[in-house]
């Protein structure tokens, strides 16, 4: 396990693959740490730098009082990644990650040299909804959703394997600060003007079946970006680097392989 104490905050974080490789840094969604990339990260060939970090709230990182602002989200990944002295990565960031890999490749360019926004949107839901799943997590904890969650998380195949107990587990051990924190952030969020200014480029990823983010809503935030890819996952939800590991690991290796990363 490793600590980077930053100002202001301390992540957790981990490394894999090769030291002196191409960078690549993953994001997770809201209600997960960085064990959600386990089985892509597995499957990705050998000679790049891999890294993953808890975001504020969430997993082994610190959990500071609610709200959170998402320009707060980037500069802790911004901050991250000078603190390791990453430039030039391949940013993958799924759903809340998927919004702060827009944010840090407007912010800095230096440190994005192309991004993968999974599962994700440059706006996602209203402020009015996310304040209701605020004010229900903050009178019965995250257990009060978590049923809900996992529908629009995994397919119906997939909530009907056992491997499904783990992920409710992780999701209802989230710190139940860090889940408003983190969705206080999203709700505060609309980057369409920021985002259909980059020029990088980008893929998004979409699941069939995601109830969170759906692929319209994806493919309608992709195409603000010129030049940029949209790739449908079928048969899998808001999580498709844990239903379809290979299908996912596939997609992502064809992209670093067409921006040159490995």
């Amino acid at each position: 396990m490793k600590i980077a104490r930053l100002d202001g905050i301390d992540l957790h974080y981990r490394e894999d693959g090769d030291p002196g490789g191409a960078p690549v840094v993953f994001a997770n969604s809201l209600g997960t740490d960085l064990r959600l990339w386990d089985e892509v990260v597995a499957r990705l060939p050998e000679g790049l730098r891999l890294i993953r970090y808890d975001k504020r709230g969430h997993g082994l990182s610190a959990c500071p009082p609610a709200p959170y602002k998402m320009g707060t989200l980037v500069t802790d990944a911004e901050r991250l990644m000078d603190h390791l002295d990453v430039t030039g990565a391949v940013f993958v960031g799924l759903s809340i990650g998927g919004m702060i890999a827009q944010g840090l490749a407007v912010k800095r360019m230096d440190l994005v040299r192309a991004m993968v926004i999974s599962n994700t949107a440059a706006k996602i839901g209203t402020a009015d909804m996310w304040q209701d799943r605020i004010d229900a997590v903050r009178a019965g904890g995250i257990a009060a959703l978590s049923d809900a969650i996992l529908e629009r998380w995994f397919s119906k195949p997939f909530r009907a394997g056992e491997e499904l107990i783990a992920w409710r587990h992780m999701l209802e051990r989230q710190p139940a600060e860090g889940y408003m924190g983190c969705s206080a952030a999203i709700a505060g969020t609309d980057l369409m003007e920021p985002t259909s200014g980059l020029r990088l480029p980008t893929l998004a990823i979409a699941g069939s079946e995601d109830g969170s983010t759906p692929p319209d809503l994806v493919r309608e935030t992709v195409d603000l970006i010129p030049g940029s890819r949209f790739h449908l996952i079928r048969g899998a939800g808001h999580l498709p680097c844990v239903e379809t590991p290979d299908a996912y690991a596939e997609a992502l290796t064809g992209f670093l392989k067409e921006v040159g990363h490995v």
